[in-house]
């Protein structure tokens, strides 16, 4: 969610090595500062991947993924969920749930424009504009949940529009135009902004669930069997996770010289998160919670679309 181009940006490519038969695999990421465990497997541990980066966030990587252009997308929790159980998905979805990247919530930051006197509190946004970067995205989903937590969607419609943005930084100038009344991205991402004076921060809200998952391609995955690729992966996964908690101080000094955070919101924001110990693996209780949540926001429809065991590949 860092303030970057409306474009995917690739980033490092590590060649596959000669002797393996099979070519390095397409990772799909956000470019923000929980990339760093992964950016610390490529570093550190020799990730045999090609990443890309989807400043859009999660919502772009689910149309990468079902197009053949990613294996691999690392991104939001009820942004791959939602993806797989919308009604009408064609084919087998394209991709499944195989990993787990970050075990925390995510603390969704709810923001207006520097000059809007008459947002004063989240309870003034029913029927305001909401702006969101792409429809099924995290951006999207949570306005119904948040929506749902204020006891809007019994008036059926709890936004007078939804405005498809992009990316962050037509977000901040949207709500700053008129074009959109508020929305919703990662508190940190967000902190430096508000200490500009370029936004303003109106509430948070939080996912009730932990916030990041690992897809594959279901070319790569299977009901039971993962690429062997994908098992290598979540090894070197795991070891840029370790180095990660085992090494802090280069954890800030890389979010805070190379993604563009201050020292002090890279340390505060460490206190946060919790990285999975083992990536590999989905708990088939959090997804069928996130469809749940999701089906009472009227993202998605009872009866309707993908379960939950069907989502998760299990190994």
């Amino acid at each position: 969610m860092v303030a970057l181009p409306y474009r995917v940006i690739q980033t490092s490519i590590i060649t596959k090595n000669p002797r393996m038969s099979s070519p390095a695999l397409r990772v799909g990421y956000v470019p923000e500062h929980f990339f760093t465990p992964l950016h610390f497997a490529q570093k550190h541990y020799d990730l045999g991947a090609t990443l890309t980066a989807f400043p859009s966030g999660t919502g772009h990587m689910v149309t990468a993924i079902r197009a053949g252009e990613i294996d691999i997308g690392i991104g939001l929790t009820e942004g791959w969920i939602a993806g797989l159980g919308k009604e009408g998905v064609e084919g087998d979805g394209g991709y499944r749930l195989v990993g787990t990247y970050v075990d925390t919530p995510l603390c969704w930051a709810i923001s207006t424009g520097a000059k809007r006197p008459d947002i004063t509190s989240v309870s003034s946004l029913k029927g305001a504009k909401i702006g969101v970067s792409r429809i099924g995205s995290g951006s999207h989903v949570m306005g119904f949940v948040l929506a749902d937590q204020q006891g809007w969607l019994a008036d059926n419609a709890p936004f007078s529009d939804t405005v498809v943005l992009q990316n962050f930084q037509n977000l901040r100038n949207a709500v700053n135009s008129g074009e959109a009344d508020f929305f919703m991205w990662e508190h940190f991402t967000s902190k430096k902004y508000y200490d500009s004076g370029e936004i303003r921060r109106v509430g948070e809200i939080y996912t009730p669930w932990s916030s990041w998952k690992i897809v594959a391609s279901t070319k790569l995955a299977s009901a039971s069997s993962l690429d062997p690729r994908i098992e290598t992966l979540f090894e070197k996964l795991d070891r840029g996770i370790r180095h990660f908690n085992e090494n802090q101080d280069e954890a800030v000094s890389y979010i805070s010289t190379e993604l563009g955070y201050t020292e002090p919101d890279a340390r505060e924001w460490l206190k946060t998160v919790k990285f999975a110990d083992k990536t590999k693996g989905v708990k088939i209780e959090v997804v069928a919670d996130c469809i749940g949540v999701l089906r009472k926001a009227g993202v998605l429809v009872e009866g309707k679309g993908m379960d939950a065991v069907s989502m998760v590949v299990k190994t």
